[in-house]
């Protein structure tokens, strides 16, 4: 907020509470949570009005590096941001970011607060050990075989980072996951962690590479690359405990001209597994998304035509209960693109909302002269 000629902050300050009420009621939800923070007063008044609401989930979005924006398609308006961050994931107004040291915090969107959290070589393992190089060189991993330290070969660097988060905004619990890209290892802490244990995502012989993982609140969901899905449970004092390990064979496609392809997981507030297939196609008119549901029942995967009255948001993998007061769509899949954890290139960025009844897309025609180098929809409320 610009301040205006011959005026200072302290004079903002000083505006009777009646009249600063009054303004803040008529901003905007990403403007009311930007003006609390300019002064002590701006904030205790805050706390006493009826800001706007957060009228539908937000993107963050990216087009170069230490650029970034906030779109809320309610108000159909863009907000430019800068920051010196990577932004790697998210959990309600809180992002899970990486700095230009190379160091993860968790930060607020809309306001000054921030967690910073253990170093990225502080892991706690038996068998890898990673050091930091100088400046911002990144990072080696090392093997270690009989306390001897062996070159895995493997030289990281912020940029091979792939991460996930869970905050509860009311106890302040939150749980970080991540890892370098190809690295066979999982790493998370918890509040109150000095530093990160160790998964080893290649639980059997047979299970292949770590393909997704989701995270919701304190239970960890892997997927393989072989169709496994393995849940952990994070919350114990001594690292992590198995709950249950599938097998859950990748659905197959037939009967399409097939451009682009994933296949990923979701779960559901219930706790139930969702296969979850985005297909780009092409017919002889147009090119197509279309999205398709399966859940396992004993040995077969069934489709699930209806989330109910709840929507799917892709990008962190859960379903939330659908809510018309806040823009929250029954029965669709917010979607912004094809891979979540994997690659360190974003593909396919198409940015849409479908609706499973219908089988319609909703797009964001102020978008489409972005050049945009990622995006994420985020739920600020």
């Amino acid at each position: 907020m610009d301040t205006p000629p011959n005026c200072d902050r302290g004079h903002w300050s000083e505006l009777p509470m009646d009249l600063l009420r009054c303004l803040l009621e008529r901003l905007s939800f990403v403007d009311f949570h930007c003006a609390k923070m300019v002064c002590s007063n701006w904030y205790l008044c805050s706390k006493q009005t009826l800001g706007s609401k957060a009228g539908s989930p937000m993107l963050i979005m990216s087009e170069k590096e230490g650029s970034y924006r906030l779109y809320n398609p309610e108000e159909d308006r863009v907000y430019e941001a800068k920051s010196n961050y990577r932004f790697l994931g998210s959990s309600g107004k809180w992002f899970l970011v990486v700095d230009s040291r190379s160091d993860l915090h968790i930060i607020n969107v809309f306001s000054n607060e921030r967690i910073r959290l253990p170093p990225l070589e502080t892991v706690k393992s038996s068998l890898y050990k990673i050091e930091r190089l100088g400046g911002d060189k990144g990072f080696n991993e090392f093997i270690i075989i009989e306390h001897e330290k062996f070159s895995s070969g493997n030289l990281v660097t912020a940029e091979d980072l792939r991460a996930v988060l869970w905050v509860d905004e009311k106890k302040g619990d939150y749980f970080v996951v991540w890892r370098f890209e190809e690295c066979p290892y999982l790493r998370f802490c918890k509040k109150g962690d000095v530093h990160y244990h160790e998964i080893s995502t290649r639980f059997d012989v047979q299970s292949g590479g770590l393909k997704d993982v989701v995270l919701k609140g304190n239970s960890l969901y892997v997927q393989t690359e072989h169709g496994y899905i393995r849940h952990l449970d994070l919350s114990g004092q001594h690292s992590f405990e198995d709950v249950w390990v599938i097998n859950w064979h990748p659905v197959r496609m037939g009967g399409y001209r097939i451009i682009s392809f994933s296949n990923n997981f979701a779960v559901t507030t219930s706790g139930e597994v969702l296969s979850v297939l985005a297909i780009t196609s092409e017919s002889s008119f147009e090119r197509n998304r279309t999205f398709h549901l399966y859940k396992k029942q004993d040995t077969k995967l069934i489709k699930v035509d209806s989330l109910g009255d709840e929507a799917l948001f892709l990008d962190f993998g859960i379903t939330v209960p659908a809510d018309h007061t806040l823009g929250i769509e029954p029965n669709s899949i917010y979607f912004t693109r094809d891979d979540r954890f994997r690659h360190k290139r974003v593909s396919c960025i198409d940015i849409c909302v479908y609706n499973l009844a219908t089988k319609t897309i909703k797009r964001f025609p102020s978008l489409y002269n972005l050049k945009l180098k990622d995006a994420q929809w985020f739920l600020p409320s």
